[in-house]
């Protein structure tokens, strides 16, 4: 560290301000990265899945770093989930405290009348308690019972499929549910299935809304054909071999 040989152990180290090698070869540390995802139906937001499940991370880019989703959303739901490898970042994002809202599109079955919105406004009563309150946009209304309303719904909650419990508890059987923005982060015209980096613009905001000061500004490292090659190598070995 620094030139000087560590020989304690649990000695601290300051990756940022000092220089650490083994063997005298530095060691870099990762810089955090932020990917947003629109993700489709019927893909786990997990990084693996002991069944075999398709899950997001197939979805994403070969890059370096070693990104997580920032919480999930149902394997029936579609839409923006964002990835990082900043730990903190993430639990701030997620920790109740900080109440960043989360927007969904939801197409349903049935009519949103007033008393519907006034109770998703004042909060609906579920199995685990009442929701906290909820804001509501009616963008397409039927004026028949069995007709398809689409409402925007906006809550800063994180509770178990908790949009379609809300819905469904006042009599809206839920068609299409997807997520559309993440605190200041939107979906935008991204397709289902693709990915991008966030812009600076979005990079800076994204920080401030976890209430923490943004690092540089970096894009995700595409790995070269050589380390891809030698990942998928890697991710053979551990499979072992094959069952006829």
């Amino acid at each position: 560290m620094d030139g000087e040989t560590v020989t304690q152990l649990g000695a601290k180290v300051d990756p940022s301000r000092q220089r650490i090698a083994v063997d005298g070869v530095p060691i870099e540390m990762e810089q955090p990265v932020v990917l947003a995802l629109n993700k489709p139906v019927a893909y786990l937001s997990t990084v693996s899945d002991p069944m075999g499940r398709r899950t997001v991370m197939q979805l994403l880019p070969p890059i370096r770093e070693r990104v997580y989703p920032v919480g999930r959303l149902d394997y029936d739901t579609s839409g923006l989930l964002l990835f990082t490898n900043d730990g903190e970042l993430t639990q701030r994002l997620l920790h109740p405290s900080r109440e960043i809202e989360k927007v969904y599109r939801a197409s349903v079955r049935g009519i949103v009348d007033r008393e519907i919105r006034r109770a998703l406004v004042e909060g609906v009563e579920l199995e685990d308690g009442l929701t906290a309150p909820a804001k509501v946009e009616v963008v397409r209304q039927s004026d028949r019972e069995d007709g398809v309303a689409v409402v925007h719904l906006a809550i800063h909650e994180g509770r178990n499929r908790q949009v379609r419990r809300m819905l469904e508890r006042l009599g809206l059987p839920v068609l299409r549910l997807k997520r559309i923005a993440f605190g200041p982060i939107s979906l935008g015209h991204l397709k289902t299935g693709e990915w991008r980096p966030l812009t600076q613009e979005e990079w800076v905001a994204l920080y401030q809304a976890a209430g923490m000061t943004a690092p540089p500004y970096r894009r995700p490292t595409m790995r070269r054909e050589s380390e891809r090659k030698e990942s998928k190598r890697s991710s053979a070995r551990h499979r072992g071999p094959r069952r006829g």
